[in-house]
C-alpha cells in the first residue's frame, strides 16, 4: 500500500510559479506510474500529467503543456509538479496518485493523496 501526501499549494498571482510537492510511503514507490490530477469546483477531476516509475516517460494534458512539468526523486519517494505561467482556470485542489500503469485514466489509479489547494488570482 501508498500513502501520499501533497504539498506546497497557495495562492499566486497570474503568470507565478509553485511547485507542488507528493511524498509517499512504503518501498515500492519506484514500482508506481505517478499521476496529478485537478478538481475546481463543479466540475469533474481531470488529468494533468503523469510519469513513469523511471521518471523517462511523461505525458501532459494539452492545458498543462509547455506550463507544467512532471519528475520524481525515487530516491526521496517524491514525485513533483512545477508549474509555471499560471492562469485563473488553473485554480483548482490538485492530487497525486499511484497506479499500476501509465494512463490519463483516473479510475484506473489504486492510491490517491488528500489533495492541495492552487489559486492563482490577482
Amino acid at each position: 500500500q501508498v500513502q501520499l501526501v501533497e504539498s506546497g499549494g497557495g495562492l499566486v498571482q497570474p503568470g507565478g510559479s509553485l511547485r507542488l510537492s507528493c511524498a509517499a510511503s512504503g518501498r515500492t514507490f519506484s514500482s508506481y506510474v505517478m499521476g496529478w490530477f485537478r478538481q475546481a469546483p463543479g466540475k469533474e477531476r481531470e488529468f494533468v500529467a503523469v510519469i513513469s516509475e523511471g521518471g523517462v516517460r511523461t505525458y501532459y494534458a494539452d492545458s498543462a503543456k509547455g506550463r507544467f512539468t512532471i519528475s520524481r526523486d525515487n530516491a526521496k519517494r517524491t514525485v513533483y509538479l512545477q508549474m509555471n505561467s499560471l492562469k485563473p482556470e488553473d485554480t483548482a485542489v490538485y492530487y497525486c496518485a499511484a497506479s499500476g500503469r501509465f494512463t490519463p485514466i483516473p479510475t484506473e489509479y489504486d492510491y490517491w493523496g488528500q489533495g492541495t489547494q492552487v489559486t492563482a488570482s490577482s
